[in-house]
């Protein structure tokens, strides 16, 4: 059964919640204007997207002078908009979508294709068709370089796209003894995929970087030929491997646990996860749908699914810049942030693998627990420290407004209180 609504309006706490999952953290003010609104309202209205960009981005990825500042410069730009952005949930799910369907700057050193990528996970960041979604990222540029599709051609088929389309971003493995895909289905994917590649952009980086690619299908190139996928057989083509791997049962299943472990716990609930995906196929994979429920249930506003998400080095930053009302930054220190978030784990556009970042505990070591220390201390102590409006509440910082942080914290100045809070375990934990 799809989940059961909350039933209340919002509280105080309630509302914080909500801001601290969907929009990285708020202030006082942005916390006050939620309580009492009905939950459903709130997400929906949360959920209504618009072409608006943060105001003022002091960067422009094309104006790098070589490959590598390109680079520095689009991490820093969206690191920018992550902070300022009026839509933060938006942003909140691009990062996430940027986490499932993965390209990294290992391979991808080409701007329009990233600017172009970036825009699809915005303009689909709730899609109503993860079928489409799906569809489109699989024909950018920015994708057919990573997992070489743009290789992949009749004769000497390239499987890493055909491979990664069913393992991390539609069906899944399964589980043991219960595999959702077999090698087959791979081969014979990988064929069906055959004929699409590129334009432009290629060659040496150094004078290609800034050109702008364009996907194109050759048919000379394309296997035509029978195929059996997914249990379907005919000549399958591109559109109709994605079809088949976007619209499998499982899929709804795989991709509402990873909306759980954005939204609800690290470790998602599998009963709730069900329901979610009860709902996704009910509506045909409309993402939106499903993250309108999630984010009004009284499974998300339980008390057992607060406090359950260990914030990423990337959210760790974006939520201190916007709990403490979103003071505007030099350029220079959001440049040093997004190479920080990078030595903490987390190189916006460049996860480890293919398979993105594991998150949760794995965000947690001593190196990144003490850069973390220095973040908050930039933030608060140090010398070029912003100047604060106002002091953050603790319902703002903490999500709560009685615990045993806010009574260690009592008598001592705004700074020491602020630093002290950003880097308790409260805060770290959405």
């Amino acid at each position: 059964m799809s989940l059961p609504p909350h039933p209340r309006p919002l509280t105080s706490e309630d509302a914080a919640h909500f801001l601290r999952r969907t929009a990285f953290g708020a202030t006082d003010a942005q916390i006050r204007a939620l309580v009492g609104k009905n939950p459903r309202d709130v997400a929906r209205e949360a959920l209504r997207f618009d072409s608006r960009t943060a105001p003022g981005n002091p960067f422009d990825p094309s104006t790098g002078a070589t490959p590598g500042a390109m680079l520095q410069l689009t991490r820093a730009a969206w690191l920018y908009e992550l902070m300022y952005s009026p839509q933060p949930l938006r942003e909140r799910l691009a990062l996430t979508w940027s986490n499932h369907f993965v390209v990294g700057t290992d391979k991808v050193k080409n701007h329009p294709a990233l600017a172009g990528y970036l825009g699809l996970l915005r303009r689909h960041a709730a899609t109503p068709s993860f079928e489409r979604f799906t569809l489109e990222v699989a024909q950018s540029p920015a994708m057919l370089r990573y997992l070489d599709n743009d290789l992949n051609r009749r004769g000497r088929p390239n499987e890493n796209f055909a491979r990664e389309l069913l393992e991390l971003f539609t069906v899944g493995i399964g589980t043991p003894g219960r595999p959702n895909y077999t090698e087959q289905d791979v081969r014979e994917g990988a064929r069906a995929l055959t004929g699409w590649s590129f334009e432009g952009g290629r060659g040496n980086p150094r004078n290609t970087y800034l050109q702008t690619p364009r996907a194109s299908f050759n048919p000379r190139q394309h296997d035509d030929g029978q195929k059996t996928y997914l249990g379907q057989t005919g000549r399958l083509g591109f559109e109709d491997v994605v079809h088949l791997a976007a619209t499998h049962p499982q899929t709804a299943v795989f991709v509402s646990r990873k909306l759980h472990r954005t939204f609800l716990a690290d470790t998602p609930d599998e009963a709730a996860v069900q329901g979610s995906a009860e709902t996704f196929r009910r509506t045909g994979g409309n993402v939106g749908a499903v993250l309108e429920e999630l984010l009004s249930s009284a499974a998300f506003y339980a008390p057992h699914s607060r406090a359950r998400i260990i914030r990423g080095p990337v959210e760790y930053i974006v939520s201190a810049v916007r709990t403490l009302g979103g003071p505007k930054l030099e350029a220079k220190q959001l440049l040093n942030l997004a190479q920080t978030a990078g030595r903490m784990g987390q190189l916006l556009l460049q996860p480890d693998t293919v398979k993105g970042w594991d998150g949760g505990r794995e965000w947690i070591n001593d190196s990144a627990l003490l850069t973390r220390l220095q973040v908050a201390a930039a933030l608060s102590l140090g010398g070029t420290a912003p100047t604060l409006d106002a002091v953050p509440s603790d319902l703002a910082l903490f999500g709560s407004e009685t615990g045993p942080a806010q009574a260690a914290l009592k008598g001592l100045n705004p700074k020491q209180r602020v630093y002290l809070a950003l880097i308790s375990p409260e805060f770290q934990l959405a």
